[in-house]
């Protein structure tokens, strides 16, 4: 039983000290979509950030905000 608890509040504190504090991380204010365009979601990786648009594109952007790449993303016909 003492053993069971010893796990279990091990378990809650990895859980505690370990979860993502929610901090959204910051985006360049220069950082700006083109004209129409909706994102659906971002990511970022080390010196660049991408936006997935509703539109179906994926916009890579440099760390500075500058629109680096754009990747048309065509999905096969539904069956």
């Amino acid at each position: 039983m003492i053993t069971m608890i010893g796990g279990v509040i091990t378990i809650v504190g990895l859980l505690v000290t370990r979860m993502p504090d929610g901090r959204i991380p910051a985006l360049p204010a220069s950082l700006a979509l083109p004209a129409g365009t909706e994102a659906m979601a971002i990511t970022q990786g080390p010196g660049w950030i991408g936006v997935t648009t509703k539109d179906g594109r994926i916009l890579i952007f440099s760390a500075k905000g500058d629109l680096v790449q754009e990747i048309a993303v065509t999905l096969p016909a539904a069956p």
